[in-house]
């Protein structure tokens, strides 16, 4: 038998309609091919006298290029039988389709009839459409199978609406999202700047998304200026913009700000501004206005810089009051008024007094190393402050040349005088040093301290006494508190000489202040008072315990520790497991101690047990030492 070529025609056909988001029915190549292929071996031996022809068939292939409003779509002739008379795609919203839809003869005239595309234009934007292609033959038509495709958003349309509220700096403008092109506006607004056509990369507002009206603020303007206008609103496909509007500002205020205030003194300070806008007129006048209330203005005290108009300027006020809080403010004036810039305040400084007190028990070192007392802003000069003295002399010292009258000392009487004998020091102790060089007195008065109060074991009758530390200059103790009640801290068991704390912060001391409450928890107390830095006088309070997984309570409850008089540290004997532990204040993880057992540093490392037994633990909470001995 004799082989013979099948008489078999193939076409593809491609039509072109546009838009995203492509949802078809696809034909494969390799379906074509295997269609191709079956065909063939069917036909392969057919005797050369047979003229056999396949029925026609098409294929819709795919769509490509789709745009807001067209698509193109590309067709295949698989079979083309007797030969077609007419060939195109043919398309609609719904699926019905025949050559009755819409459709676009294809007219190219190519040799190569297997293939064809076909562009469809005039689509609705953000629309599905269902497309298929077709061919007109002897036998009528017939048609490949349906694909469908949506078309693109496009832009938004809208209008920009008219300016109105113009002023020296600012208006109000808007405009109107009448169609969102298909897609969600996520933003809207007004774009705006004083160069033609502004855009989203211009100055803009931001007004919301969606359709509708919108109002928007334009502000920080310039003065006597022309701005140009156009709304904007944003959705997928991109940003539309509304026609564009112009407006001219008014002559406005001037934009001015003050400068922060430097070189305080007991009766000056420096400041100043900068006029950073004129408003779109002629500054006529800035500087600097001050007084004692906040916010002044022209009316009170000014400084007028002697050269108007845009730039820093720096204003240098004088006459102030010492110790006293006052509020400055930069201003600028052009015709359309006075502006101001921001108010700061500041306060002068008071007239402290510091005075180095040099004597035998320093080795009459007249330098900076030297103790020294100070006054406060509302002391009236009177300077104090706490010194470890030895029995002896001092004097006072305004710097440390020695100079007459920088000198103070015993004027005989009691009283101080320039340069004065020594100021007699009777014996050893821990003195409140006391001068006011206005009208040249003094006192020292030796101190012990001990606290006292209804929280403490001695009631608001006796006092529990704390002991000097010199290398820390602070005094130490341990003090039992109740869970109710008070206490203070006292000198010579007396109330003469008393602090507490008015701000009950847990540091702070003020002399003659509240009672301090209770920490609510009866415990040892390790205590420490803090009189070293004059008129900053500072306490702590602590209860101690260990905690761990070493420990009886794991890391979650403290075992307690508690205070041995007589080696002068906290302590607590108890069993431990092989694990990790630390020292830990008031059940609290703020202050705890680990690291060394020896140098204990505040956050420091787990500390270990190497092996279970029964220990006896120590701790100086003040330098920081503890040990573990085991039993």
């Amino acid at each position: 038998m004799k082989c013979v070529h099948c008489n078999i025609g193939m076409t593809l056909i491609t039509v072109s309609l546009s838009k995203n988001n492509i949802s078809m029915k696809k034909i494969t190549i390799f379906g074509i091919l295997a269609f191709f292929t079956a065909a063939m071996t069917f036909f392969a031996c057919t005797p050369e006298e047979d003229d056999v022809r396949l029925d026609p068939q098409l294929s819709t292939m795919k769509v490509v290029d789709i745009t807001s409003d067209s698509a193109t779509i590309v067709g295949f002739v698989v079979a083309e039988g007797d030969g077609f008379t007419e060939r195109g795609v043919v398309y609609d919203v719904t699926e019905d389709l025949t050559i009755e839809s819409n459709k676009v003869v294809f007219s190219d005239s190519t040799e190569d009839k297997s293939q064809f595309s076909v562009t469809i234009g005039g689509l609705d934007y953000a629309t599905m459409y269902f497309a298929r292609v077709y061919a007109i033959g002897t036998a009528g038509a017939i048609y490949g199978d349906t694909v469908s495709f949506s078309t693109l958003p496009e832009s938004p349309t809208l209008t920009t609406a008219e300016i109105t509220a113009i002023t020296g700096n600012s208006a109000t403008g808007g405009g109107n999202v009448t169609n969102n092109g298909g897609a969600p506006v996520t933003m809207k607004g007004v774009c705006f700047g004083t160069g033609t056509a502004p855009t989203v990369d211009s100055t803009i507002t931001e007004n919301g998304d969606g359709l509708g009206a919108f109002v928007s603020e334009l502000i920080e303007l310039d003065g006597n200026t022309v701005y140009y206008v156009r709304a904007y609103a944003t959705n997928s496909a991109g940003t539309g913009y509304g026609p564009e509007v112009s407006f001219t500002t008014l002559k406005g205020l001037p934009t001015v700000t003050t400068t922060a205030v430097t070189e305080v003194s007991k009766i000056s300070a420096v400041s100043g501004g900068e006029v950073t806008g004129d408003g779109g007129g002629t500054i006529s006048e800035r500087g600097l206005v001050w007084a004692l209330t906040a916010d002044p203005t022209t009316d009170d005290t000014k400084i007028m810089d002697g050269s108007p108009g845009i730039g820093i300027y720096v204003s240098n006020i004088a006459g102030l009051t010492l110790s006293t809080t006052y509020n400055v403010r930069a201003y600028a004036i052009n015709s359309a008024g006075t502006a101001y810039g921001d108010n700061i305040s500041f306060t002068t400084l008071a007239d402290i007094t510091k005075l180095w007190a040099v004597g035998d028990y320093n080795g009459w070192d007249n330098s900076d190393n030297a103790e020294f007392i100070t006054s406060t802003a509302t002391s009236n000069g009177a300077a104090e402050g706490y010194i470890y003295l030895t029995s002896g002399g001092i004097k006072l010292v305004t710097d440390h040349s020695w100079g007459d009258a920088s000198t103070f000392g015993d004027d005989g009487s009691g009283g101080l005088t320039n340069p004065g004998g020594n100021i007699p020091v009777s014996e050893d102790g821990y003195y409140l040093v006391q001068a006011n060089l206005g009208d040249m007195t003094y006192l020292l008065t030796k101190t012990d301290w001990g606290v006292i109060g209804d929280a403490t074991p001695g009631l608001w009758d006796n006092d529990t006494d704390l002991s000097y530390v010199s290398a820390s200059k602070t005094w130490r103790g341990s003090v039992t508190l109740s869970d109710a009640g008070a206490y203070k801290f006292r000198a010579n068991d007396g109330w003469d000489i008393d602090y507490g704390s008015t701000a009950a912060d847990g540091m702070t001391l003020d002399a003659g202040g509240e009672n301090i409450p209770s920490p609510g928890v009866i415990a040892d107390y390790a205590m420490e008072l803090d009189l070293s830095t004059p008129n900053e006088y500072m306490y702590s309070s602590h209860r101690w315990g260990v905690i761990g997984a070493a420990t009886p309570g794991s890391w979650d409850n403290d075992t307690d520790l508690t205070w041995d008089a007589d080696n002068m540290v906290f302590t607590v004997t108890l069993d431990l497991v092989i694990g990790e532990w630390k020292f830990r204040a008031d059940d609290d993880w703020a202050v705890n101690y680990g690291g060394a057992i020896g140098a204990l540093t505040q956050d420091g490392g787990n500390l270990a047990v190497a092996e279970d037994g029964n220990y006896t633990i120590t701790l100086d909470p003040w330098d920081g030492i503890g040990t573990i001995t085991k039993n």
